[in-house]
């Protein structure tokens, strides 16, 4: 259920939402916020009700409860009749190890615990939408906009490469579309599988191998049958692994046998399975700088790269700004059935700031304006929240009671980012932990609408 066909309904098409929730307060006021959002939802309050939605052609969003009064929410996951589905949410109030580690085995994109902050379930919505979005683009740009010489020649590039079998690598900064131009060198390759998308930092490491090759029943805790993983989810399709770079050593080891042998091992078993998947890498570094600094293998390198594919940052595309936040205002339009316009001037003022979290921050950044404007005329104000308070000087941290945990940890990374000139891996070392850990927390931080150098 984690493909990518052609949906079945029109591209101006609100998004859909399907609760399945006993808890009919926590229901009623999901449904509510997210009409808010601009989409149409269904709700149930059982396994048995969420089957009488079964001759839906697509679901945009499924958020799945687990503990429902007539089985667990996962047993509606394996069900064969189930509409097809964008984007999986578990939300359970009794969070445990055992059911997160079955979350992330399956096709389940978020595991969150209630409560949810708003800023968490628009979040949520949000991505739900962008999915069924570019799911209904253009099916040789897969949604992907731009006049400009730069992206006239990326989707060139596209075209003749995506008819191959050859692996391809995608790199560019956060935010310039690196999943789309997957997508679109999937719908060009005529090959007949789904679309499968992975984000290799978004997984728990000591997961992420059951994850993407499947185990054998008892092989860990929580294995309580045999899973297939996304590399057979995929056969005959396209495999996306977002933020290769996040990949354990180890892992990519593996990785790099299974793409040259064709064929994988699962998780706790003996049987070789062939594989026959495309797969198209990304990554927002400079691969051959993570090759330097020891965060890809250089031979892995070599087995992804048949093609390099370099996204450029929206700065440097000309009116290519301008073209998708008309694109964004018509689809929000469309999405709410107003007739909201730019107020005179926006579009200058769109094309002249450099945007530095791309193409996503933009559409962010319209949406914002839609929702908050209630007259016709809508004003974009570029340039999104700063974090480091202006009141701490460059090398001080500053602190108050009532901060939470998270506030301070944030403070402290910024900091420290900037004291070290945005170097990740002296900024690593100071902290103690990890680089890898910098690049999620900054990762977490710009897909939360703040903005990191």
């Amino acid at each position: 259920m984690h493909s990518e066909p052609v949906h079945p309904r029109a591209a101006d098409a609100c998004p859909t939402l399907l609760i399945v929730d006993d808890d009919h307060d926590f229901a009623r006021s999901a449904a509510d916020f997210a009409r808010s959002h601009g989409y149409k939802t269904y709700l149930a309050h059982s396994l048995a009700q969420s089957r009488g939605f079964s001759e839906l052609p697509v679901v945009d969003l499924l958020m799945l409860d687990l503990d429902l009064p007539d089985g667990n929410g996962f047993d509606l996951l394996d069900e064969q009749d189930m509409p097809e589905l964008g984007h999986v949410a578990i939300v359970t109030g009794h969070p445990s190890v055992e059911t997160a580690a079955r979350a992330v085995a399956g096709p389940v994109v978020d595991y969150l615990v209630k409560p949810l902050s708003p800023e968490q379930f628009s979040g949520l919505l949000e991505r739900a939408a962008e999915t069924a979005r570019a799911q209904v683009g253009d099916p040789g740009s897969a949604g992907m906009i731009g006049e400009s010489l730069a992206m006239q020649r990326l989707i060139a590039e596209i075209r003749q490469l995506a008819p191959s079998s050859a692996s391809v690598l995608l790199s560019g900064e956060s935010g310039t579309g690196k999943e789309l131009a997957a997508r679109a060198v999937h719908r060009l390759s005529g090959r007949k599988g789904p679309f499968v998308a992975v984000n290799c930092g978004a997984i728990a490491p000591d997961l992420l191998a059951s994850h993407l090759f499947g185990h054998e029943r008892g092989s860990f805790t929580g294995a309580a049958s045999r899973h297939c993983g996304y590399f057979e989810q995929a056969s005959a399709g396209t495999l996306f692994l977002d933020e290769i770079t996040e990949m354990p050593a180890a892992l990519q080891v593996y990785l790099l046998r299974v793409l040259e042998a064709g064929s994988l091992t699962r998780v706790g078993g003996t049987e070789e399975v062939p594989t026959d998947v495309r797969v198209v890498a990304a990554t927002n570094r400079d691969p051959l700088r993570a090759v330097e600094e020891g965060a890809l293998r250089e031979d892995l390198y070599y087995r992804l790269a048949d093609f390099h594919l370099e996204l450029p940052p929206l700065r440097s595309r000309g009116n290519d700004a301008i073209l998708i936040a008309r694109a964004t205002l018509q689809e929000l339009n469309a999405r709410y059935g107003t007739h909201k316009r730019f107020v005179a001037g926006t579009e200058r003022v769109l094309a002249a700031h450099p945007w530095p979290g791309n193409v996503r921050e933009l559409r962010s950044a319209v949406h914002r304006a839609f929702l908050t404007t209630v007259n016709s005329e809508i004003r974009v104000a570029p340039g999104g929240r700063r974090l480091a308070p202006a009141s701490a000087g460059p090398t001080e941290v500053s602190f108050s009671v009532g901060m939470t945990y998270a506030e301070i940890e944030r403070e402290m990374l910024l900091k420290t980012l900037a004291h070290f000139e945005y170097d990740r891996t002296r900024t690593a070392r100071a902290l103690g932990v990890s680089v890898r850990t910098i690049h999620n927390q900054i990762a977490r931080l710009r897909d939360s609408g703040h903005q990191v150098d």
